[in-house]
């Protein structure tokens, strides 16, 4: 029945494509056979990693009962919402008001204008402890359709307003933009003190991280309380400390996969032991950038140790779960894995204490000592399986034993029958993908890369950032997904405009190769025109018919981040970037006025805030710009090093030989010949240039001249 779906680029959709029920994927063609039809319109949105969706799905879209009602009755549409988050964000606000919470998979009724009247999540197939059947909703909304068409419409009236009166309040957060930017005040850093001590008393004191069960890695958050931890401000300290515990809490917890490495997506209790097993490319690309920035300032040995083994584990599993042909990253693993024909949520990953021992006998290895490292009560799941769950740092010899158990722990469970990979790839998780491979290569080789990692970790950015440009950009237009090496679908949002050149400037300040710096400039430059719209900030710079009838014709960008950032933060973040290289006056006043909401949220709601509070911590320090010019390899490698160590994960970085050179930053910068000479820079103003490492890292403290 559902013949739409099968060559569509989501592996989410696809996996409805033998499904009974009759699936339209959105689009005008399936609201038009609505109208056709007189009936109201089905949504029904999730993602392939998620698990829930995949229960409803065979507890009712494979229910030939359930689809033939469906197919009587209603026009049903699929939405992956990682392919189409400017439909998931529309119907997500309306059963967040309509229910008081979200979730997937969402379940949405719209008229075929595209105007919800009634929303839910999952829907069991029978009615359970108060919950109604999903028949029974269906049966309830058609009949209201038939017999009370003017109650549904008075609701869908009532929830357009609503979803209209919050896109005006993101309007109002962001502000307007174009002739304004100027006007915006000037910043002040006096709020993320504050957002600092609101962030320290939601510390989890005994567990870590923030908050109770479940609990998510946040992402942006922590590079906020990295980049702040780093500026010598008041609550600085404070800042770092926060972030050191939260990453030791979760590098060692039952969240990030211990064999492998890689985290998943959340946890589903207050310890970090027993995750919700699906991991997403959004979350490990943040995540690796993260333990590689910690691992330049975590304050004792063994955490640097720590941050730079799960930042170098964490890439070397994107390289190996998620790497699709071409050198783009998939978007996720799925929480469930297929065994014996059934659907088993962490099946890949749990053990028991009796399948550890044997493994660890046959391999050789102390088997009690092993698993006296282990809190496997702790990570105990219903069926008796564990996660593999330290919930403790370990000392030095403990490490060195848990490394010499793991391979043959893996080998093992290698043989096991593997989770669902989603291959879409999404531009600006990509982005952030590239950034962290960037980040990473540079903090391993900074340490001395002794494994010789660093130089494969650039190569697969490379490759990331050519396939984002050769396959997803084309004539001006970023597309937000592909697959098997195909654009198709939208154009990207905002958040893949800015996430895509947010990686290709890291990747251009770890290589200083110009390429990568002039095609993030053009996404830069592109995103501005496309995205501002009479002085308004959209996510989307083309919004359907539908989505628009649904929140009452008003949109504006939302500027608070979720499990990634906010495409306004990213684009506030690139901007600030692209000013310091370019010295582009406008460009900075635009970024500035993007920040202007962090005044009002940082210390109300700092974890919606992170990314943009991190960008706000930045701007307030100059950014600092560092300029690198030379002919001396070893050199500038030394200058570099020294620059990246002292000036923390917020320094801009640009490398070259100087002369002629699309990089501003760079130009006018003249060095020795056979030499090199470091420029310290603020707004394109520099300090006097040095050709010593020590020099360069006292101009960093402010002790030099």
């Amino acid at each position: 029945m559902a013949e739409r779906l099968r060559n569509q680029a989501s592996a989410y959709l696809r996996q409805h494509a033998d499904n009974p029920v009759d699936w339209w994927p959105f689009g005008d063609a399936a609201f038009a056979e609505a109208r056709r039809r007189n009936v109201p319109v089905f949504i029904s949105v999730g993602y392939a990693a998620c698990h829930w969706c995949h229960v409803m799905a065979h507890e009712s879209f494979e229910d030939a009962a359930t689809a033939q009602y469906l197919n009587e009755n209603f026009v049903s549409v699929k939405v992956d919402r990682e392919e189409r988050p400017d439909v998931d964000a529309v119907y997500m606000a309306a059963t967040q008001a309509l229910t008081g919470q979200g979730g997937w998979p969402m379940s949405v009724f719209t008229l075929p204008d595209g105007r919800t009247f009634y929303a839910g999540t999952y829907f069991p197939p029978r009615q359970l402890q108060g919950m109604p059947s999903f028949r029974q909703v269906l049966e309830a909304v058609s009949s209201a359709w038939r017999d009370r068409p003017e109650e549904v419409e008075t609701s869908a009236a009532q929830i357009a307003a609503h979803l209209a009166s919050a896109q005006a309040g993101n309007r109002t957060l962001v502000g307007t933009l174009g002739l304004a930017t100027g006007g915006a005040g000037p910043l002040s850093g006096e709020v993320l003190e504050a957002a600092v001590e609101a962030v320290a008393e939601q510390e989890d004191p005994r567990f870590g991280g923030l908050g109770g069960a479940p609990k998510f890695p946040p992402s942006p958050l922590l590079r906020f309380l990295l980049v702040y931890g780093a500026a010598g401000r008041p609550a600085s300290g404070t800042a770092a400390a926060v972030a050191g515990r939260t990453l030791e809490t979760m590098a060692r917890s039952g969240l990030y996969d211990q064999l492998e490495g890689g985290f998943a997506r959340y946890t589903v209790d207050r310890a970090w032991a027993v995750p919700h097993f699906e991991k997403m490319l959004y979350d490990n690309a943040q995540l690796l950038r993260l333990y590689a920035h910690w691992s330049r300032s975590a304050p004792t040995g063994d955490q640097r140790r720590l941050a730079l083994q799960v930042s170098a584990d964490t890439a070397a599993w994107l390289a190996r779960r998620l790497l699709v042909d071409g050198g783009g990253f998939a978007s996720s693993l799925d929480a469930d894995t297929l065994v014996d024909g059934k659907r088993r949520e962490g099946a890949t990953y749990v053990w028991t204490s009796e399948e550890l021992r044997t493994v660890l006998a046959g391999a050789g290895a102390d088997a009690d000592a092993v698993l006296s490292l282990l809190d496997l009560e702790t990570g105990r799941m219903e069926d008796g399986g564990s996660t593999l769950h330290f919930g403790r740092s370990l000392e030095p010899a403990e490490e060195q034993l848990w490394q010499r158990s793991r391979p043959a722990l893996l080998a093992v469970r290698d043989r096991r029958p593997q989770p669902d990979r989603d291959d879409k790839v999404v531009a600006g998780w990509n982005g952030l993908a590239v950034a962290g491979l960037a980040d990473a290569a540079l903090a391993l080789a900074d340490a001395g890369d002794p494994d010789g990692k660093a130089a494969g970790l650039l190569d697969l950015a490379r490759r990331a950032a050519g396939y984002l440009l050769r396959v997803h950009y084309r004539d001006g237009v970023l597309v937000r997904v592909s697959h098997a090496g195909t654009a198709s679908g939208i154009e990207g949002q905002l958040e893949d405009y800015a996430g895509a050149a947010e990686g290709l400037f890291a990747l251009f300040a770890a290589t200083g190769e110009e390429q990568w710096y002039r095609a993030a400039e053009e996404l830069v430059l592109a995103a501005e025109q496309r995205f501002i719209a009479d002085g308004v900030l959209q996510d989307s710079a083309v919004r359907t018919d539908q989505l628009a009838a649904a929140q009452g014709s008003i949109s504006a960008a939302d500027p608070m981040d979720g499990p990634a950032p906010s495409g306004t933060a990213l684009f506030a973040g690139v901007l600030v970037t692209y000013a310091a290289y370019s010295g582009s006056s406008r460009h900075r006043a635009l970024a500035e006025a993007l920040l202007a909401h962090v005044q009002l949220v940082a210390a109300r709601a700092p974890r919606a805030g992170g990314w943009a509070m991190s960008v706000l911590a930045q701007a307030l320090d100059g950014p600092r710009e560092l300029a690198v010019t030379g002919s001396d390899p070893v050199l500038m490698g030394r200058l570099l090093r020294a620059g990246r160590a002292a000036g923390g994960p917020a320094v801009v970085v640009a490398s070259g030989p100087g002369g002629e050179t699309a990089v501003p930053l760079l130009r006018n910068r003249p060095a020795p010949d056979g030499g090199a000479l470091a420029y310290l820079c603020r707004g394109m103003v520099c300090s006097r240039p040095v050709a010593d490492p020590q020099e360069l890292a006292a101009q960093f403290r402010g002790t030099g001249p």
